[in-house]
């Protein structure tokens, strides 16, 4: 097995499979276990992975499986509490956009988590709709309908959202 090929990968694909872990659950520490998982059953396939024309949708899709099955566990059924701690450090482009970045994730958790992935896909990691198709097994229409359901709930979401901090 070429170790070093595989080393390399992962340094250059680390970053980017952590924040897609964090956008898909949520939580840093759970991103963290979801890419460490990742990482070992890419280790484990790496002779055919490395082969691969498109090995970063090959390792997106396994984060994705990972993530799906590790919600399947009884214990992550538990509900986050929706109390925001009293300091929050923005990370990024600057403080100034911190409130519109906090108010865009914790929108994103409320999403059923099949549209969640679709929009992570979709607008994150900027797959095409046959592309996101491919990584969630489904047809490119169930992306489209999943992808208009789930911005439709967003901006329903927003606009509420909005009119309560009007009514303050």
């Amino acid at each position: 097995m070429d170790v070093e090929s595989y080393r390399d990968f992962v340094t250059a694909r680390m970053d980017g499979l952590r924040r897609t872990a964090y956008l898909l659950c949520g939580d840093w520490h759970t991103a963290d276990d979801l890419v460490s998982t990742t990482l070992v059953k890419l280790y484990r396939q790496w002779r055919r992975v490395s082969v691969m024309d498109n090995r970063d949708a090959y390792a997106r899709r396994v984060l994705l499986r990972v993530w799906l099955d590790e919600r399947r566990r009884p214990w992550r059924r538990e509900h986050s509490t929706s109390v925001m701690p009293d300091h929050v450090v923005a990370r990024g482009d600057g403080i100034e956009g911190a409130p519109e970045r906090l108010a865009i994730l914790a929108l994103l958790a409320e999403v059923p988590p099949r549209r969640r992935a679709v929009l992570v896909l979709r607008y994150y990691c900027d797959l095409s709709v046959e592309e996101t198709a491919a990584a969630l097994g489904c047809s490119p229409g169930t992306v489209k309908s999943q992808t208009a359901r789930a911005l439709e709930a967003l901006r329903a979401r927003m606009v509420g959202s909005q009119s309560l901090t009007q009514e303050a």
